[in-house]
Parts: structure tokens; C-alpha cells; sequence
């Protein structure tokens, strides 16, 4: 049901109340300024208040701000979660990995 009205509003076209004709909802959705648009504005600066209360998803430790790179940082599980447009993404499976000074991950050398 829900399914059927969703797209009705989708699809059909909208009389304002001055009779004027205006374009489907999914074409005006489809012209407005894509998020590509937004990479070259300048982000909201994140709210580090909200530090108090963000924990980690996984380890559910306190996260660290990192301004430089706009991202909130687990040190202990060494992942980092984005922050677009002032809201944390705070989704485990799009965490980025960080790269440890001591990395180990190139193969050894023989001598």
C-alpha cells in the first residue's frame, strides 16, 4: 500500500494552489543540486560537544576528533569514521582503516 502511494507522489504532477502545473516530484528531486555540488562549499564544522556523547559502535569507547582529516578516530580498533556535511557516519562497514606507523603488512625481505 504504502508502496503504491509513495510512487503516486513520485510520478504525478502537483497543481499548486494557483492552478500553475509544476513538475513531478521525482524530476524536481532529479534537478536539484546534486552532493557533488556541495564537495567544493564548506562543510558545517562538526559539534564537539557531541563528543560526550559518541561512542564507538564496535568497542563502544569514546571517540577522538581529528580536525585535519574531519573524522572521528578509535585509536584501539585503528578506524576512522567520516563526518560529511556536520553529521558522523557512524556505520562500522564504512569505517576507514588506519594505516599504523608500524606496519607490517609489506612482505618481508630476504637476505
Amino acid at each position: 500500500m504504502f508502496g503504491r502511494v509513495f510512487g503516486r507522489l513520485l510520478t504525478e504532477t502537483v497543481r499548486g494552489p494557483s492552478g500553475v502545473k509544476h513538475a513531478p516530484l521525482a524530476q524536481r528531486a532529479a534537478s536539484a543540486r546534486g552532493v557533488s555540488d556541495l564537495k567544493d562549499e564548506a562543510q558545517p564544522p562538526f559539534d564537539t560537544s557531541l563528543l560526550h556523547f559518541l561512542v564507538c559502535p564496535l568497542s563502544k569507547k569514546p571517540l577522538r576528533y581529528e580536525a585535519n582529516t574531519n573524522e572521528l578516530i578509535n585509536d584501539e580498533l585503528g578506524i576512522a569514521y567520516s563526518i560529511s556535511n556536520g553529521i558522523p557516519n557512524m556505520i562500522p562497514q564504512e569505517a576507514r582503516l588506519l594505516q599504523k606507523d608500524g606496519d607490517t603488512s609489506a612482505p618481508p625481505t630476504h637476505q
